[in-house]
């Protein structure tokens, strides 16, 4: 089973200039790897701009409880070594391994792009403060972390550029057990238009990543930065 979870506006926008991002989409896939039944949550940036570009995403913890250990990864790093697992892995884009066997039942975080080798999002400074870097499998708890695409030129985060779609980005994949209510999440993420020396805007909001039966309570709250500067 596959669907969209759109989430609406919380506040109505003056004009599509003043609004270039519009919300996070959130995409579901069930699925089974090694026995273990699981949902796949795909987490997009959406965007109304031809050009908008996604940099940096930040600010991210969970607000409706402890983060914990809830997310699988089965990357081909030393921590994990392509084994379906709660307890070892990276949040790192470039391990995600096999695009068969690995990278669809693995969590990761990105600023677009595809999660291969080539992908340059990085972890920013607030992994070492939470305690360590991105390569460890759970989310930490009472932290603010964030990533970043750490050589913009490249485009990797706008829209328009595949894999991305002409108006949405991807930020992550978080695949947890299925059935499993996988929280509600604040994330706050710049970018700008596009244009050679456009300024940062920065929008922050939450979003589900939901059971089946919490869909119809899915809602966009706190949008910020809406407006252009």
């Amino acid at each position: 089973m596959k669907f969209v979870a759109s989430m609406a506006l919380a506040a109505a926008v003056s004009s599509v200039a003043s609004a270039t991002f519009v919300q996070y989409v959130v995409v579901k896939t069930s699925t089974t790897n090694s026995g273990v039944a699981l949902d796949v949550y795909n987490v997009f940036a959406r965007f109304n701009g031809a050009t908008d570009t996604l940099l940096n995403a930040f600010n991210f913890n969970r607000v409706d409880g402890t983060a914990g250990n809830m997310f699988y990864h089965k990357d081909n790093s030393d921590y994990n070594g392509g084994v379906l697992s709660k307890q070892y892995g990276t949040w790192a884009p470039q391990l995600t391994g096999s695009a068969t066997l690995n990278r669809p039942f693995d969590s990761f975080l990105v600023i677009g792009g595809t999660a291969t080798a080539t992908n340059t999002t990085n972890a920013d400074p607030s992994w070492p403060t939470a305690g360590g870097s991105w390569n460890r499998a759970d989310i930490p708890s009472g932290f603010n972390i964030g990533w970043f695409n750490s050589s913009p030129p490249n485009l990797q985060g706008r829209v328009g550029i595949a894999p991305n779609t002409s108006t949405d980005v991807r930020i992550g994949q978080f695949v947890v057990d299925a059935g499993a209510d996988g929280g509600t999440w604040n994330l706050k993420i710049g970018y700008n238009s596009g244009v050679a020396g456009a300024a940062v805007q920065f929008a922050e909001t939450t979003f589900s990543l939901p059971t089946p039966g919490a869909l119809a309570l899915l809602g966009l709250a706190g949008l910020a930065g809406r407006r252009r500067r």
